[in-house]
């Protein structure tokens, strides 16, 4: 979970546990701020200008939409939304953990990371799934996975993830040594609750979507070795390689963000919950908070991770990035020689005007 998991419950109302667990687990505040500050200021820009830039790419390509452009859209769209947040994020590290903003800020920010965490995760599902139909089931894909089709899933994973994330909307802004904090729990008594919240998560946000994309991942590879791709000189059967093999790279990729940004992140926070609930010794709660931070970091980077995504697994987005490209570089040079030819004008009016009359 968000760094909100790092304060300490109630144990069993002791009050000496409880102040023991607090001491315990934030005396290691340093390495949470240091290690979030980084992550966020290489993230931010990174995030936002991807995202945003491939968002004005695939509008310059909206009247040839297939239902991958509009997963990635909606993609793009929830990884921009989330870099928008990190600003804020670094000025509250920045001023060692000390909330500045208003409360429903604070709440926007805890609910966002969420929304952001797993409205990536089932669309990137989607995406992959749809890869395998365009190459195991071209009919039925052609027949069935139009634009109109993908939006009314995305719309649908969007209030899914709305409403399964609404309850860290319930947690704003608290104070702990007398400054207000924000991420970090205000009714500690609450881990229980949390607890059942993060196996739901993991149950359907996490490991549902991965096995479906390692499903779609082994029986891609099994198509892409089948021998009928391989005769020589069969035209035909080189194309459908070469979309087969984008359509395994595309896979694979997201089978490694799973992999390096997900999977430990799920894997740490299902442990750390355990230790926080459970009363584990302070060594290990504090070993525990320092994976989350890290695992955390990693979760927070597939954010950056995306647009590489839309540049490598589809032919027609690096099309429209050439263009664009081709287009600035024209529009700077049709710029600048008009503006030397206005320049050129008016030095001969001003020499014609210099000139004796007759």
């Amino acid at each position: 979970m968000n760094d909100c998991l790092l304060a300490s419950p109630t144990m069993a109302g002791n009050n000496t546990t409880q102040e023991s667990l607090i001491t315990c687990v934030h005396t290691d505040d340093a390495f949470k701020y240091i290690a979030y500050i980084v992550t966020y200021l290489l993230v931010f820009p990174m995030a936002f200008f991807g995202n945003f830039g491939a968002l004005v790419v695939f509008f310059m390509q909206r009247k040839r939409s297939s239902a991958s452009s509009v997963v990635m859209i909606n993609l793009a769209i929830s990884d921009g939304g989330f870099s928008l947040s990190l600003p804020l994020r670094l000025a509250y590290y920045f001023r060692d953990g000390m909330w500045p903003f208003p409360d429903w800020v604070c709440r926007l920010c805890v609910y966002g990371f969420y929304v952001n965490l797993y409205t990536s995760i089932l669309f990137l599902t989607l995406l992959s799934v749809l890869r395998w139909m365009a190459v195991n089931k071209p009919l039925i894909h052609r027949k069935h996975a139009t634009s109109n089709r993908a939006l009314l899933a995305c719309l649908g994973i969007w209030l899914f993830v709305f409403a399964s994330s609404a309850p860290f909307l319930f947690d704003g802004i608290s104070y702990r040594n007398g400054q207000p904090r924000c991420f970090e729990p205000s009714n500690p008594t609450s881990w229980t609750r949390v607890l059942i919240l993060n196996y739901v998560a993991v149950l359907f946000g996490f490991m549902f979507p991965f096995l479906t994309i390692v499903t779609c991942y082994s029986r891609l590879v099994k198509q892409l070795t089948s021998p009928s791709d391989f005769q020589a000189g069969n035209k035909v059967n080189k194309h459908r390689s070469q979309t087969r093999a984008r359509s395994v790279h595309l896979v694979a990729m997201v089978t490694a963000t799973f992999l390096l940004c997900f999977l430990p992140y799920h894997v740490i926070r299902s442990l750390h919950l355990h230790a926080m609930c459970s009363g584990w010794k302070c060594s290990i709660t504090r070993q525990l908070q320092r994976a989350v931070v890290v695992t955390l970091c990693l979760a927070a980077s597939n954010s950056m991770i995306n647009p590489l995504l839309y540049y490598y697994s589809t032919r027609t987005f690096r099309a429209k990035m050439k263009d664009a490209r081709s287009s600035f570089r024209s529009s700077r040079g049709n710029s600048f020689r008009s503006g030397r030819m206005r320049k050129r004008s008016s030095t001969m009016q001003g020499d014609s005007q210099q000139l004796p009359s007759c």
